[in-house]
């Protein structure tokens, strides 16, 4: 089993079908999800259960369920939970706005729990699906392209699942402790989520199991080959399939959702040269980062196509601060509900084209970073300001810009709550 060493990426809202190959191809029947998400996460060791630990004020499991809500062509996600958790998930779906999320109660096994979500699926107000994928809440890296291959492989062969390849040797043991014989790491591979199933193949392989299955399975390919005769397809899957198990997979949960949501930055420059020689310098200077980065004057017409994806900005202001400049953008990103999801980060530079202390000026500067990082946080906008000196020596501004850099990217990364407010000098 494969763990957070090669993790992947995590993918946003702002990836459409258009992204890969699967959004090349229709799919043309309903399709429907089932999330277990009923564990109470005893190998994390922690109180809280795993798929409703939180990143960026956001539980793991909103995360799951937003890989699925971007795939158009899925219609329903059922996620079963503990009878004991039902509030908490309605609070869950009320707040991060997801809307084809229907909440079941579990059972007291994984497969009494899977069952349920199955059998929800044939009643109430949502049709009935062609096919019906089965996951893990806390597997929140899955993309599209493979939940395509295991939707369309399933339709065409009744079942198909996500396999890895095996890292370590699997062993057997006596009864004593004992090495009794070792398998081909060769022959064999890891059963991973998603899998994919004809509806009608996995409600009767719940129907016929038996109660053993219910009590100690937890492979639902088998009671597909075992109680229906369906062979599953097996698909490689990518290395992003790896589960959150323990506490040491939250913290690599956290970082890869931060690196994905750190590299694109939206530079707004106003109508002022100076600022938009500096969004010029920076761009040059993010190059290396493999940041993606674009420059426009403000988030007006054609511009604001920059709310709807998950960009990070940073407002240039020339020789004064203006709020007024900042508060058009945080009510920008109210509107365009970008905070709904995870925490907007705007950093507010301050260039400063003039010589002198200006130590009243420093004062106001960070009075209004202060005073509006308040505001913004209520709306789940992380501001943060940085203060830029114009020095005509090129080589001392060539310093400068690159420090700016590497602040600016730290901020964006790390999104630190405790420097939220503060006015840093690049």
């Amino acid at each position: 089993m494969e763990g957070p060493g090669n993790p992947g990426r995590f993918v946003t809202t702002e990836a459409g079908p258009s992204d890969d190959k699967a959004g090349n191809s229709c799919v043309d029947f309903p399709v429907a999800v089932v999330l277990p998400a009923g564990g109470t996460g005893e190998r994390t060791g922690l109180q809280t259960p795993k798929q409703f630990c939180t990143f960026l004020n956001r539980p793991l499991i909103s995360y799951t369920i937003q890989a699925f809500e971007r795939v158009p062509w899925i219609e329903t996600i059922v996620v079963v939970i503990s009878e004991e958790s039902t509030d908490l998930m309605t609070d869950i779906i009320y707040r991060f706005q997801h809307r084809k999320v229907r909440v079941v109660q579990g059972g007291s096994t994984r497969h009494r729990s899977i069952c349920n979500g199955v059998q929800a699926l044939n009643q109430g107000p949502v049709r009935k699906p062609k096919v019906v994928i089965i996951h893990d809440g806390v597997r929140p890296f899955v993309e599209e392209e493979l939940l395509y291959k295991i939707t369309m492989a399933a339709k065409e062969q009744g079942a198909a699942g996500a396999i890895r390849p095996l890292v370590s040797t699997v062993i057997a043991t006596t009864s004593e402790g004992f090495l009794d014989h070792s398998l081909d790491r060769a022959k064999y591979r890891a059963s991973e989520m998603p899998q994919g199933f004809l509806y009608d193949v996995i409600y009767q392989a719940y129907q016929r199991c038996s109660e053993s299955d219910f009590e100690f399975g937890t492979e639902c390919l088998h009671l597909a080959l075992q109680y229906c005769g369906t062979n599953a397809k097996l698909i490689e899957g990518p290395p992003t399939l790896w589960k959150v198990t323990y506490k040491r997979d939250l913290a690599a949960a956290e970082s890869i959702i931060k690196e994905t949501l750190s590299r694109s930055v939206c530079i707004i420059a106003g109508g002022s040269a100076q600022a938009t020689a500096l969004a010029d310098a920076l761009q040059q200077a993010m190059a290396s980062l493999d940041m993606e980065l674009d420059i426009i004057p403000d988030l007006m017409g054609d511009n604001a196509r920059c709310l709807s994806r998950d960009w990070n900005f940073v407002q240039v202001s020339v020789s004064s601060p203006r709020p007024c400049e900042v508060e058009a953008i945080i009510r920008a990103l109210e509107a365009a509900e970008r905070t709904v999801l995870h925490p907007a980060v705007l950093v507010w530079v301050h260039l400063n084209v003039s010589d002198g202390p200006f130590i009243s000026q420093r004062r106001e500067e960070t009075a209004a970073i202060a005073e509006l990082a308040s505001v913004a946080k209520s709306r789940n906008v992380l501001l943060y300001g940085v203060r830029l000196h114009r020095s005509q020596e090129a080589a001392s501004w060539e310093r400068s810009v690159g420090r700016l850099t590497e602040i600016i990217s730290a901020l964006i990364r790390d999104r630190s709550t405790a420097l939220v407010g503060q006015l840093l000098q690049a």
